[in-house]
Formats: C-alpha cells, sequence, structure tokens
C-alpha cells in the first residue's frame, strides 16, 4: 500500500473533506469537496491518471452509495467501523480536516477495520424491516395514549385479562363521553391506533414478499427450522447477518451480535460484567426474543413441522439438536437460581452458534 495513493474522505450531507496520501508522503493534502457522487468520482478520476489509488470513509448516515459508486469503476473502497478507529484519550478537537487526515494515515497503517458491505437486496430488506419495526414503537406508544386517556377518566376494560383483542376493541368504539373534547380526543388516539395497526399489516405484508428473493432464500429456508424463528424473524437474522461465512468460528459471531460478557482484567484480577452490546442491536433483540422458545421442552409441533418442509436434513437435526441443548442448558441455569433474563441472554448466546452453523454448513 506504500507505492499507492491513498484518498480518505470525512462526508457529510452537504460537503466533504478529502485527504490524499501521496506515496511516499508522510502529510496528507486536504481537499474540501461537495458531497454529490459525480463530483467525487471525477476528483478520484483525477488523482488516477497518476496511479494506483486506494479509498475509505468512516461508516455513517450517507450509507454506501459512494463506495458502490466508486467500485464499480473499478475503484477499491473500503468503509471503515467507526467505534473501532483508534483515538488518544487526551485529543479532546474533533474536525472534518482532522479526522480525515488521521483517517488516510492510519488506512496506510493498516490500523483500521473494514466493515461487511450489504448487497443491494439485503440492504432494501433490512430498511424494510428496521420499518417495520418503526411502526411497531409507533403502534406502542399509540396505545399506550389511548389506555391513559381511558384511564385518567376511570375507563377501565375488565371483561378479559387480555387487551386489544376484538372484544376489546368493540369496547374501546362504544365508549360515550359527555363532552364533545372528549369525544375528539378519543376518536383520534383510536384513530392513531387504527392507522398504525393497518401500516404495520401493510409492511409485514410485503416483507413476506421478499422471503423468496435471492440471496435471502436459502437463508431463511434454513433459518426457520428453528423453534421460534418464524418467516419475519428469519427474514431478520437474513439480512442483518449478510453473509455468515465472513465469520470464522461461532464465538466470532457472537461478539458480533454483542451478546458475549464484557471483561476488564489486569494482573491476577479478572472481573467480568454484563453483555457487550456492541455490533447489531437489531439482531440481538430477535435472537433474544427467539431465545425464550427453549424454555419449553423440545417439541416439534405443526407450524414448525410445515417450516421445515423441503429444508435440508442435516439443518432440520441441527434445529432438533439446538432445541435439545438449548432446553438443557435454560433448566441448568434456572435450576442454580440465576435471574431469568440472565438465563435467556445465555441461551440466546448459543442460539447464535447454532444459527451461524446452519447458514455455514
Amino acid at each position: 500500500m506504500q507505492s499507492t495513493t491513498i484518498i480518505a474522505f470525512d462526508q457529510h450531507a452537504a460537503t466533504t473533506m478529502a485527504a490524499v496520501l501521496l506515496p511516499e508522503q508522510g502529510t496528507p493534502a486536504l481537499h474540501p469537496l461537495t458531497s454529490d457522487i459525480p463530483t467525487i468520482l471525477r476528483f478520484v478520476a483525477r488523482l488516477q491518471r497518476e496511479g494506483a489509488v486506494r479509498c475509505c470513509y468512516e461508516a455513517g448516515p450517507c450509507g454506501f452509495e459512494l463506495r458502490r459508486a466508486l467500485e464499480a469503476r473499478a475503484v477499491s473502497c473500503d468503509v471503515i467501523a467507526p467505534a473501532l478507529i483508534p483515538r488518544r484519550p487526551g485529543d479532546r478537537v474533533k474536525t472534518d480536516r482532522r479526522d480525515a487526515r488521521q483517517l488516510a494515515v492510519l488506512y496506510r497503517a493498516g490500523a483500521l477495520t473494514a466493515i461487511h458491505i450489504p448487497t443491494e437486496q439485503e440492504e432494501a430488506a433490512r430498511d424494510l424491516l428496521r420499518c417495520r419495526e418503526d411502526i411497531r414503537a409507533d403502534l406502542l406508544r399509540a396505545r399506550h395514549r389511548l389506555s391513559k386517556f381511558l384511564l385518567r377518566h376511570g375507563r377501565r376494560f375488565t371483561a378479559t385479562k387480555k387487551a386489544w383483542s376484538k372484544r376489546h376493541e368493540a369496547w374501546l368504539r362504544a365508549q360515550i363521553w359527555s363532552l364533545p373534547a372528549l369525544d375528539q380526543t378519543h376518536r383520534a388516539y383510536l384513530r392513531a391506533v387504527t392507522e398504525a395497526v393497518a401500516r404495520l399489516h401493510d409492511v409485514e405484508a410485503d416483507l413476506r414478499a421478499l422471503l423468496d428473493l435471492e440471496p435471502l432464500r436459502g437463508r431463511v429456508r434454513r433459518l426457520r427450522c428453528f423453534r421460534g424463528i418464524d418467516d419475519l424473524t428469519a427474514l431478520t437474522i437474513a439480512a442483518e447477518f449478510g453473509d455468515p461465512r465472513r465469520f470464522a468460528t461461532a464465538p466470532s459471531t457472537m461478539a458480533f451480535v454483542g451478546l458475549v460478557p464484557s471483561e476488564h482484567s489486569s494482573g491476577s484480577k479478572r472481573a467480568r460484567g454484563g453483555i457487550t452490546k456492541t455490533g447489531n442491536a437489531h439482531l440481538r433483540r430477535v435472537l433474544v426474543e427467539a431465545a425464550w422458545h427453549y424454555r419449553h421442552h423440545p417439541f416439534v409441533g405443526a407450524a414448525l413441522r410445515a417450516r421445515q418442509r423441503d429444508a435440508p436434513a442435516a439443518v432440520i437435526a441441527h434445529a432438533w439438536s439446538a432445541q435439545q441443548r438449548l432446553h438443557r442448558r435454560y433448566a441448568r441455569l434456572a435450576a442454580r437460581g440465576k435471574p431469568t433474563q440472565h438465563i435467556v441472554t445465555a441461551v440466546a448466546r448459543e442460539l447464535t452458534g447454532f444459527v451461524w452453523a446452519a447458514l455455514t454448513q
């Protein structure tokens, strides 16, 4: 890389600072640019006339469009993990110029870690899945607002223990108010809940149409063999994981998900804390949700058997082994009096290993 020109971009919505580190030079030259892709491509093309070029920039809100545009023109470009960039503890000055200069120097030194770039289909599925999560959060807030409004006025649903059922919805629509302002408030809150439910159903229908698209189809087919992993959970894992073969071992996959214990050890002292919670929070959430199912005895019901139809026999056997091992793990930890959430987290960590193995067989 010493004979290659390094271009490091500090990219923002409107402006981009480019740090150019020429071969045999130790100090990058800085060039302010606008953030539109054609301008950056012309800038890189001018430097390509002088020799080989490698580019890099930090992962951020501008996404992967710059990297894809450069790769389409046969220009190597890495997207750097911001959390893994070495930083001096005493450095309290942060500017675009300093960030771009530091990025170029560290990239030439090989001190940076590049992230995995999803395919366009994977990124599109991931965006729609995260849109579903946002809608679910909106629905939860809308339901809370409606229920708290009713509670303030002494209206409580007591017909059944389960709220937001058909009987509950009929009870909500049957409420009568003496004052017009209260009636308008109730109708506005109820309409917000109804609209959020309709949006959620529409997005989930669109997501199910992605189950048969490549490169997600094969991964989803394998993941649905596991207990607690249905269509949308399998699609989430497939889209958020990307290519599972980039992880060499199951422990490295667990570390990526952030389900391994944190540790602060020095000398003879060894202290472990809670899980690191690094990496992909969306992936970690669905794995923990799936891990709750393994508190039950191993069993293959009709729904799971239907999901396993036409799946590879080796993966089905692997999923059955996961059921047995993870339930034993849950039972042993429960017998020792461990908190339930800690047990589920430990089970989710091992489930991550089974999922990695099923996807890389």
